[in-house]
């Protein structure tokens, strides 16, 4: 990387300020279907890619932001993976907190494998391919053209929900199986490194001295608290204004 290994790169950060916007956008449009009775079509039409572009723009993303910490660590290996596997696990266990809190508000369709568990094992797995370029992209198209027929299998129990292969008549209000989202991770892991390798083919003037990149900047450095705060302070803010009644949670 030619720019200063300590800074960060706010084009990526910008990136994922626009990606956590556009996460709460989708997720008041959800609240507003879910519970104020507005007639908003989540499963097909705009909102549906919408919430796959912002999915896919987020996981995009895990994969380049592994190639950066792994190219400005320089620890020896075992270290960087002792690193990799904390963070994971902290993503999975955030996981693990959606599942109790979307049991006791939904019950029906809560969360048995979402973002937060996948991003949490997509980091603790991807450790082995960081420094790999042209097999991750091939290994990533790999999985995405897999997810296409696995979405269309079933099994009797859900054990393989992780994977992929949930039983027939599966739901939940967000789910990432390994398959196929992991190739996703591995597609970013190989734009960091052909983006910001060796000889970085990115190289963009600094920006982050403007209002509108600092702040979206300062979004992308904390989009994980966003993340986990926004929902409730949307449904307060929209229980207040009676746009929804609240207690349709309980």
């Amino acid at each position: 990387m030619t720019r200063d290994q300590n800074r960060r790169l706010w084009e990526v950060d910008v990136a994922r300020g626009v990606a956590i916007i556009m996460v709460v956008v989708y997720h008041l449009a959800w609240d507003l279907n879910a519970f104020g009775g507005w007639d908003i079509n989540l499963r097909s039409g705009f909102w549906h890619y919408f919430q796959r572009v912002t999915a896919s723009t987020f996981i995009l993303l895990v994969g380049l932001s592994l190639t950066l910490s792994y190219r400005r660590a320089g620890h020896p290996a075992r270290k960087m993976y002792r690193h990799h596997l904390r963070r994971g696990l902290k993503f999975f266990a955030l996981g693990m907190v959606i599942i109790g809190v979307t049991w006791l508000l939904l019950r029906q369709g809560y969360v048995q494998f979402g973002i937060l568990h996948f991003i949490g094992v997509a980091i603790m797995i991807a450790y082995p391919f960081l420094g790999l370029r042209f097999i991750n992209l091939g290994l990533g198209l790999i999985l995405l053209i897999a997810g296409q027929y696995i979405d269309e299998i079933s099994v009797p129990a859900g054990w393989l929900v992780w994977l992929g292969l949930p039983p027939a008549g599966y739901y939940a209000v967000d789910y990432f199986p390994l398959v196929p989202w992991f190739g996703l991770v591995l597609i970013g892991i190989f734009l960091g490194n052909w983006l910001y390798g060796d000889q970085p083919l990115v190289r963009l003037p600094d920006l982050s001295h403007l209002a509108p990149v600092a702040f979206l900047s300062r979004l992308g450095r904390h989009t994980l608290s966003i993340y986990l705060f926004h929902q409730p302070v949307l449904l307060i803010l929209l229980a207040a204004s009676g746009m929804i009644d609240i207690g349709i949670l309980g």
